[in-house]
């Protein structure tokens, strides 16, 4: 399960990766310049990817501290 922090790179690339794809204005989605969407869609995307790493994380997995 350790390949599960791979998913970390799914927004790194998805954002820096396509950004010179997504830099244009039109077409309008949810009344917002197509780049303004692309960037608030990955924010999202990638706090539902660092949950979900966070759950399945092998190593996050440890004992209770007291």
């Amino acid at each position: 399960m350790k390949s599960i922090k791979l998913l970390l790179w799914i927004p790194f690339i998805g954002m820096l990766g396509f950004l010179p794809y997504a830099n244009k204005i039109e077409p309008y989605v949810l009344g917002m310049p197509f780049l303004l969407f692309w960037i608030a869609f990955w924010m999202v995307l990638a706090s539902i990817i660092l949950t979900i790493v966070y759950k399945f994380d092998p190593d996050n997995q440890g004992s209770d501290v007291e």
